[in-house]
Order: structure tokens, then sequence, then C-alpha cells
């Protein structure tokens, strides 16, 4: 984002509409990709395009303006007449314009962002700013190159019907037309034709090519899922750079099995090698904490013998681990989380670093940013804490 003082050209602010009711995802916008929220990641991405000069969320919720404000935007609340299911995007820009001009705060330009878009790269943001600035279009959006056939159904019968080709002819790739499909990412627009017309296509309209790796977009938990594993593969977990390690313990320390004697007496299996793990990052001081839902005497002599804080008895995982962070100064985009089980979801939306272990119940694996190669009780804190860098304990 380019500061007005020492920018020529025409002032451009980005808005990004982020309702919280959204049906096929509960607050869907608040779900994390590789540690980031899909808000804080479009935010980033218009924070860092350097045609840009003020990024605002358009929100009704307020856990997503407080994301927004932590990611670096500002916020403008939307009433409850465009917050609902049929309210356009185009009503929650106009008003956001108007809310801004009450504001002293005009744009020649207007970016709608959208964050169910996760890869927007801010240098095609600045291409299609760049395009509109030099006169060359009125408004640049984001599209994907698509060579595929299209069908639709026939309203009457039922049957497969063509579109925009002749289904007797099917001529090779390379001598296709060229169509593109529309990413959804973003739209450059002229504000003054947007107020104009009221919609975001008008006057000369443009395209801004994106790689296909970019035109990802999430409407359904499917997407979600696919969106997640691109952002895995691409990401280097051969150390992990945090700044505080918690812990499951059913499950994760152990194996979720458990011995009872005829007198009910419990006992679990843990790894040796788990607790060399652990030691080495409780002698640098390092900042490690024990969540369990359980309240059990077993849990509290095995972090009594690791050296490291525990928390029993807790329903409401996220709440107490805030509150550890909070209390210990921690930034929670790198404290990391290991769990195995749907109950430490919860957890899993607080940290940078959600983190399965590998025999973790399937929505957890999905959920997570890094899966372990080792199992529950099998060496999984062990391989957590081999990640953490001396260079990290020691600063």
């Amino acid at each position: 984002m380019t500061d007005q003082s020492t920018k020529n050209a025409p002032r451009a602010v980005a808005i990004i509409p982020a309702r919280g009711g959204s049906k096929g995802i509960p607050l869907k916008n608040l779900q994390k990709v590789a540690g980031k929220t899909l808000l804080a990641r479009a935010v980033e991405a218009a924070v860092h395009a350097q045609g840009i000069d003020l990024v605002v969320v358009s929100t009704d919720h307020d856990g997503i303006a407080a994301e927004a404000q932590r990611a670096g935007a500002t916020v403008i609340r939307r009433p409850d007449a465009i917050s609902g299911d049929l309210a356009s995007s185009e009503a929650a820009l106009l008003y956001t314009l108007d809310q801004l001009a009450e504001q002293g705060k005009t744009f020649e330009l207007t970016a709608f962002v959208q964050c169910t878009s996760p890869f927007i790269d801010p240098q095609n943001i600045d291409r299609a700013i760049g395009r509109v600035v030099s006169g060359e279009a009125d408004v640049v959006f984001s599209a994907v190159e698509d060579h595929s056939f299209l069908w639709t159904l026939d309203e009457a019968d039922g049957s497969a019907v063509a579109v925009g080709h002749d289904a007797s002819f099917r001529p090779r790739r390379q001598d296709r037309k060229i169509h593109y499909n529309e990413t959804g990412a973003f739209y450059i627009m002229r504000t003054d034709g947007f107020r104009e017309t009221g919609h975001r296509f008008f006057g000369r309209v443009e395209i801004e090519e994106v790689p296909p790796e970019h035109a990802q977009e999430i409407d359904s938990m499917s997407d979600l899922t696919l969106v997640r594993a691109m952002a895995k593969a691409h990401e280097d977990t051969s150390a992990l750079d945090v700044d505080a390690l918690v812990t499951d313990f059913d499950g994760v320390h152990t194996d979720d099995a458990g011995y009872v004697d005829e007198n009910g007496k419990e006992m679990v299996r843990v790894s040796r090698g788990d607790g060399m793990g652990v030691s080495r990052l409780a002698k640098a001081g390092f900042p490690f904490l024990v969540l369990s839902k359980e309240r059990n005497e077993v849990v509290t002599r095995r972090a009594e013998k690791l050296r490291v804080e525990v928390a029993q008895g807790i329903d409401n995982k996220a709440e107490v681990l805030m509150k550890w962070m909070a209390d210990k100064g921690l930034d929670p985009a790198r404290v990391a989380y290991v769990g195995n089980d749907i109950n430490d979801l919860e957890a899993f939306s607080v940290v940078g670093w959600p983190i399965a272990v590998a025999d973790a119940h399937p929505s957890v694996l999905t959920a997570a940013r890094l899966v372990l190669s080792r199992r529950g009780g099998h060496g999984a804190v062990r391989e957590v804490c081999d990640l953490i860098p001396d260079a990290t304990l020691n600063r």
C-alpha cells in the first residue's frame, strides 16, 4: 500500500465485503488457509498492492470486524438491510463509498476484492489498476483462461445443450477460441462509472489474466479442503518458526487408549521420546502448555514430569488458550497447537499453526496446517518439538 503523499496516481480504495451470514460454510470468511483467515489473506493482498491507498472491510459481524482490524484494514459496519442473502455486493460497495465520502474520503478508483479467492497476487491487482489509470479500460477484472466445452440443461426436457460451441465439431485445444472464467478475486473500477451505473461492469471492460493456481474460489467445504491441500503442498514445514507450543493430551501424548486395573486406577501409554523432545524446549524456557478436556491425575503427573504448564477439565479450549496467549503476550499467529479430535477444532481456529497427529480425526486432518508423520503416543510430540530449531529457542 503506497503513501499518498509520495504518489501521483489517482487514489484507490480496496473494499472487501465480508458478512457473517454465510450459509454453505458458517463464518466462511474466518476459515483458515495456511494459518491465516480468508479475510486476512484478502486484506494482506490489498495492503501489499502498491496502487491501493486504503483497505476497507464492510461487515455486519463483530468477529469479522475484529479480524479485519488485526489484519490492518479499516472497518465500516454494514446495516442489516444490505447484509442478508439477497443483498448484492454492489450495494455493500456503494454504501461503503458513501460512508467514506461522509468522512471526506473520495477515491477515483475502487477495487472490489473478495475473501473467497485465497490466492490473490498483489501484482495482478497493480497491473489491473495501471490499466484503468492509463485510460486503457474502465473496468479490469481477474479471469483465468479456459478451453472447456460448456453445456447446460434444457429447461423443458432436461437434455444437454451445448453452450458457445457446435457439439458436432470438436477442434483441438490449440484450435479452439480462447474464453475466460471470471475468478471473482478482484474488480478494478473507475469510481464515478461504478456510481453512475451501480454495477461492476460498465464502459470498456478488460481482463487481467491470472494463473490457474490463483483462480481457486471457495463456495463449499470441498473447495476449502482442496485449497488447504494446495496451500500445504507449497509450504515449507521443514522447520517451525513459532513462539509457543500447546498440545492436547489424550491422542497426542498418548495413543488414545487407557488401561484400567481392578481397582479402577487408570494408566496410559506415553512415549519416552516425546519426553526428550519436550525436555529440550522446557530447558530453553520455551512456552509449552498441555491443554486437556479431561481432568485426570495422570495428566497432572505427566505434565509435572515434563515440567510444563497444564490446564485440565477444559470445555472451551479456544477461550482458555486465548487467555493463556494474552497473559504471555503471545501473537496467536505464532503459536502452534497439536490436536487429534474434533474438540481440538476450536483451538485450531485461534492459532496460526494448527497441527494434527497422523491418526487424527478426518476433520482435524483437513483443518490442520501441518499433519505429522507420527501417531499420537508414538512420537508425534517429539516430531513437532524437533521441528522447532535451536535458533528459535535461543532468541
